[in-house]
């Protein structure tokens, strides 16, 4: 974003430090399965906190408990943009109109669409024109659509895809695609980007990429990103707090130092593992 990024990415009026996000003694639940067990730990704006454990130990049910695509039995997920919402009793698209966005471990784009199509269906959020002013394509309309194309170019830039704007998704490859999924979750223009495995498959240099990516949007704009990543050499770089979970309970919650010195991790995850 130091290539001149035009618009105010993070707009929310937290001070860095301050607790953005509350999860408060969450418990999830499949049948008999307990995926989350009393799970609570607080995010402070503008800071990388990465959430690892081994498979199974319930991460991604945490980000999908947080973005409201499950819904815990017991405790409740707050989250302040000045005002204070429980995310726990909100739809996504209500979680997402708040600032938070998400992007996923299995890629989530429309492959036949162009990646500027796919980048400008993040915007929907913000949209506030009529069906039939839009359709028409006049007015207000109009200028909202020029307005939120030249948001659209900022993140192009930002994220080095001007070669490929008008490709269809679909043709790209894989570490290209996953480009474009988090130009997508900006779009939305967050104050809290959720981001389940963004560098999982990708070969070292595409690493380093979205590694780079990640602290630009972070360190620059002030982004709170709450990132799962099974690297640990990009985890322990990148990060400022570090939350590990093991079979759906937190172990270990504090800086990587901390977390890398502490015998429960080391244990179950960092070190030799009772997974296998």
């Amino acid at each position: 974003m130091s290539r001149g990024f035009s618009h105010v990415l993070n707009s929310s009026p937290l001070q860095p430090g301050d607790t953005q996000l509350i999860v408060n003694n969450v418990s999830l639940s499949f049948g008999g399965v307990k995926a989350l067990h009393e799970v609570s730990l607080k995010v402070q704006q503008s800071e990388i906190a990465a959430i690892i454990g081994p498979n199974g130990a319930g991460k991604t049910s945490l980000l999908n408990c947080i973005s409201g695509l499950y819904h815990p039995q017991v405790g409740e997920i707050r989250y302040r943009n000045g005002k204070e919402h429980i995310l726990t009793s909100l739809k996504p698209y209500q979680i997402a109109k708040l600032g938070v966005a998400r992007s996923f471990q299995n890629i989530e784009l429309f492959k036949h669409m162009s990646v500027l199509d796919n980048l400008m269906l993040g915007r929907h959020v913000h949209l506030k024109s009529s069906v039939f002013s839009g359709g028409l394509f006049w007015g207000r309309a109009q200028r909202e659509e020029i307005a939120h194309r030249k948001f659209i170019e900022d993140i192009i830039d930002l994220l080095e895809i001007e070669a490929i704007r008008k490709q269809q998704v679909g043709t790209l490859s894989y570490g290209l695609q996953k480009r474009v999924e988090l130009g997508r979750a900006l779009a939305l223009q967050p104050s809290m980007l959720i981001l389940d495995e963004p560098m999982a498959g990708m070969n070292a240099e595409e690493k380093e990429d979205i590694a780079r990516f990640i602290l630009d949007i972070n360190e620059e704009h002030g982004v709170t990103i709450i990132i799962i990543e099974h690297d640990m050499g990009v985890v322990m770089d990148i990060s400022d707090h570090v939350i590990v979970l093991d079979f759906g309970s937190v172990i270990g919650d504090g800086t990587p130092d901390e977390v890398q010195r502490n015998p429960q991790v080391i244990a179950a995850y960092l070190g030799e593992s009772k997974h296998g």
